[in-house]
C-alpha cells in the first residue's frame, strides 16, 4: 500500500492492490454517466427533455459500490446514481427511452426517471417517498441470508432521507436480524435546499450506527479508489459474516436538487471548493501523472461512449410514443394468476374461525417453503391471537420472525422478500396498526406491477373489527383505505370455512392481499371445516340464503347480524350475499339479484361515508337502476371513532339499526 500525491490534484489517492487495468476500468466507467449527463444538461436547454436530477461531482460513489458488488447482488440506487444503472452495463437506448416514456423503456411509459427497477440487471429503482427502499434492502437481504448464498445488498439514499422514520426502523431491523445491508448515505450538503444543519443534529452521520449496534464507516465519496477498496473489503468480510454496515459518503451536490431548482442557496465559496474536487478530473489527472491514461486512451474512451450516446438517443427518438390502450393499463395492475382450485377433504372438524385461519397458514408454510411469516410477538408467543401457536417449533426461527414494533419497515421487508424469490406474509397486531405501514403498502405494494412488472407476493394479515370492548385503536375496520387503491386485493370472510380456503388462495396469489380478520368472530363462529389443505377462488361471492323481495349484500360480522335478523324475521323473503372478497368484487353477483329482487340494502360494519357500501350502492344504480323498486339503502356504524364502553359501542355498531332499515325499505 502507498500514497501516491500529485499537484494536480485535490484529492489523495491510494492505489491498494488495484490493478492498472482496474483503473482504467473504473475512469471509464465514470466518465460514461459524466458525458450522458452533460449531453442531457444540452437537451434539457433545447427543451428536448423536461427534467433532469444532476448526479454530477457524485459518479465516484455509484461506480465504486457497483464496482465492489457482483453482478448477482442487488442494488438499490436513488436519483443521483446514474454510475449505477450504466456500471451494470444497461443499454442506453433502454435508458433513454425510459426518460422519453417509450415502451423499450421498463415502464412503459407510466413512470419516470429513475423510477424503475429490473431484475436483468438486479437493481430495484427508488419512489418518490424515499425511505420505504431501505425496508425493501433488508428483505432482500433476509432472503439472500435464507438462501444461504453470501450475497450482499447495496442500498442509496441521501442524508435528507436519514430523518425518515424508515431509514431509522430499517437500520434496526437489519442490526437486529444481522443482515447484510450496506446503507449507502450520500451526504451531499443539501436535501433540495435545506443545509444538513438543518436535517440533523449529530457530529457526523457515521454516529447514527452507533445507537443500531452497527458498524459504520465515513468515506471520501469523491475518492473513487477509496470508495472501491474500502466497499469491496467490507462487502467481501460481509460474504463471510453477514451484518449491517453504514457507510457515509462525503459529497457534494454541485448542481441542483434537479435543473430547475438551481443552487442560488449554496454560498459561492462553498461551490468553488467542492469544484475542485471533482472525481472525475481528479481522477484524471492522477492517472495521467502516473502515466496510466494517455491522451489517446481517454480521446478512444470518450470517442466510445459519444457515439454510443448518440446512437441511443436516435433509436429512443425514432421509437414511436406510447399508444394508450385501456385494456393493457387494466390488466398490468395485477400480475396475471390462473386459479388453481385444491378440492378438500371429505373428513372435517368442527372449529373456531381462529383455528381455520391457523390451520391455513399452517398448511401454506408446508406447502411453500419460500414462505416467511413476520410480526411482532409471532414466534414463541404465538401471536397475541395464538394463531401461529406453535409454528416456532415446526418451522423455525428463521421462516417465523419476531419483529421489533415498525410496521412501515416489515412491509417494505416483505417486498423484499418477495424481489428475492420468497413469499411473506405479515401479521399486522391489529389491523388498526397498519397506519404505520400505510405507505409501503399504497405505494410500493400496490403499484409496483403497474409501473415495471414486479410483483408484490405478500399477504398482510388484519385482525379487525368492533364489538369486543378494545375501543378506538383496537377495534377500525379499515377496508375502504385499501380497496380504494389499485393494485391490492381484499378479502374479508365470515366463516371458518371461507377463512382457510380464501387465505391459501391468498397465499398461492402472487399479488399483494390485506386479509381481515373479525376479531369478535374468531372464536364466536364453528363449522365443519376440512382438515385438508384446499383453496376458493377469490373475487366469488356466496349467496347465504335466496328470496324475491330484497337484496341483502354484506361481509364479515355484516353477514352474522344480517342472519340474526333474518332469523328473528322468518317472514322477510332475501338474498343474502356474502361478498367474502372485496377486491376483486362480484358484481355479477350483486347485479343479478338486485335485477330479481328490486330493491337492495348494504350492511357494513364501517362508517357509512367514503365506505364500500357508497361504490355498491353507485354500482347497483349505475347498472341496475330500470330494475329497482325502491333508493338503494346502506347502513354503517356511527360517524365517530369507536368507543370502548359496552353501551357506547353497541350504539355505535349498526346491527339495531340495520333491522329497522330493513324493514322499512321492504314496504316502501
Amino acid at each position: 500500500m502507498h500514497t501516491e500525491i500529485s499537484e494536480k490534484t485535490a484529492i489523495t489517492y491510494k492505489k491498494h492492490e488495484v490493478t492498472n487495468e482496474q483503473l482504467l476500468h473504473l475512469y471509464k466507467t465514470m466518465l460514461k454517466p459524466r458525458l450522458i449527463e452533460e449531453k442531457m444538461l444540452i437537451l434539457l436547454r433545447q427543451g428536448k427533455i423536461s427534467k433532469w436530477f444532476s448526479g454530477i461531482g457524485q459518479e465516484a460513489i455509484a461506480v465504486g459500490v457497483t464496482a465492489a458488488l457482483t453482478p448477482e447482488e442487488y442494488i438499490l440506487p436513488m436519483h443521483r446514481n446514474l454510475g449505477v444503472f450504466t456500471a451494470r452495463e444497461i443499454p442506453l437506448y433502454r435508458l433513454f427511452a425510459q426518460w422519453q416514456g417509450k415502451a423499450s423503456g421498463f415502464t412503459k411509459g407510466r413512470d419516470r426517471s429513475f423510477h424503475f427497477g429490473t431484475q436483468e440487471y438486479k437493481i430495484v429503482g427508488m419512489i418518490s417517498h424515499l425511505g420505504p427502499q431501505l425496508g425493501v434492502a433488508d428483505g432482500i437481504a433476509l432472503a439472500n441470508l435464507l438462501k444461504k448464498n453470501k450475497q450482499v445488498t447495496a442500498v442509496f439514499t441521501g442524508e435528507g432521507g436519514t430523518s425518515e422514520g424508515d431509514f431509522h426502523e430499517a437500520l434496526n431491523v437489519a442490526s437486529v436480524w444481522n443482515l447484510p445491508v450496506l446503507f449507502c448515505i450520500e451526504n451531499n450538503g443539501y436535501g433540495l435546499s435545506t443545509p444538513t444543519n438543518e436535517q440533523y443534529h449529530c457530529k457526523q452521520m457515521v454516529d447514527k450506527g452507533i445507537g443500531y449496534g452497527m458498524e459504520a464507516h465515513q468515506i471520501d465519496g469523491n475518492n473513487i479508489l477509496e470508495v472501491f477498496t474500502k466497499v469491496s473489503a467490507l462487502a467481501e468480510s460481509m460474504r463471510e459474516k453477514p451484518r449491517p454496515v453504514l457507510l457515509e459518503f462525503i459529497t457534494f451536490r454541485m448542481r441542483g436538487h434537479e435543473e430547475a431548482s438551481g443552487t442560488k442557496y449554496v454560498p459561492k465559496e462553498l461551490m468553488e471548493a467542492w469544484a475542485l474536487k471533482d472525481p472525475v478530473s481528479n481522477f484524471e489527472n492522477y492517472l495521467f501523472e502516473n502515466n496510466i491514461l494517455s491522451d489517446e486512451i481517454k480521446a478512444a474512451y470518450k470517442k466510445e461512449i459519444n457515439i454510443e450516446i448518440n446512437h441511443s438517443l436516435d433509436l429512443a427518438y425514432a421509437e414511436n410514443a406510447i399508444e394508450s390502450d385501456e385494456s393493457n393499463e387494466l390488466k398490468d395492475v395485477y400480475k396475471d394468476i390462473v386459479f388453481q382450485e385444491v378440492k378438500p377433504s371429505e373428513e372435517v372438524k368442527n372449529i373456531r374461525l381462529i383455528d381455520a385461519i391457523s390451520d391455513g397458514l399452517r398448511q401454506s408454510m408446508q406447502r411453500h417453503n419460500n414462505l416467511v411469516i413476520m410480526g411482532q410477538d409471532v414466534a414463541e408467543y404465538g401471536g397475541v391471537f395464538k394463531i401461529t401457536e406453535g409454528y416456532l417449533e415446526e418451522f423455525g426461527k428463521e421462516r417465523v420472525r419476531n419483529t421489533p414494533i415498525c410496521e412501515s419497515a416489515i412491509i417494505s421487508a416483505a417486498m423484499g422478500l418477495s424481489i428475492n424469490g420468497y413469499k411473506a406474509v405479515v401479521e399486522m397486531q391489529f389491523a388498526d396498526f397498519v397506519s404505520s405501514g400505510f405507505n409501503p403498502v399504497v405505494n410500493y405494494l400496490a403499484k409496483s406491477h403497474y409501473r415495471w412488472e414486479e410483483n408484490a407476493d405478500v399477504v398482510v394479515r388484519m385482525p379487525c373489527g368492533a364489538g369486543v370492548g378494545a375501543g378506538p385503536f383496537h377495534s377500525q375496520t379499515n377496508e375502504a383505505w385499501f380497496t380504494h387503491t389499485p393494485g391490492l386485493k381484499v378479502v374479508y370472510p365470515a366463516f371458518p370455512y371461507d377463512a382457510k380456503g380464501l387465505l391459501a388462495t391468498s397465499i398461492e396469489d402472487p399479488n399483494p392481499v390485506l386479509f381481515f380478520e373479525h376479531k369478535a368472530l374468531y372464536r364466536s363462529v364453528h363449522q365443519d371445516v376440512p382438515t385438508s389443505y384446499y383453496t376458493l377462488p377469490l373475487g366469488k361471492a356466496s349467496l347465504l340464503k335466496e328470496g324475491k323481495d330484497i337484496t341483502i349484500i354484506t361481509y364479515g360480522a355484516g353477514v352474522h347480524w344480517a342472519l340474526e335478523t333474518l332469523e328473528k324475521h322468518p317472514e322477510i323473503n332475501a338474498d343474502l350475499i356474502d361478498l367474502r372478497t372485496l377486491q376483486p368484487l362480484d358484481d355479477e353477483a350483486i347485479f343479478t339479484s338486485v335485477k330479481k329482487t328490486g330493491k337492495a340494502i348494504i350492511l357494513q360494519e364501517d362508517a357509512v361515508f367514503g365506505g364500500i357500501a357508497s361504490d355498491i350502492s353507485a354500482m347497483i344504480t349505475e347498472n341496475c337502476f330500470e330494475y329497482l323498486d325502491a333508493p338503494v339503502k346502506r347502513v354503517g356504524s356511527l360517524n365517530t371513532p369507536i368507543p370502548f364502553a359496552s353501551s357506547l359501542e353497541k350504539q355505535y355498531l349498526p346491527k339495531e339499526r340495520f333491522e329497522k332499515e330493513l324493514l322499512t325499505l321492504l314496504i316502501y
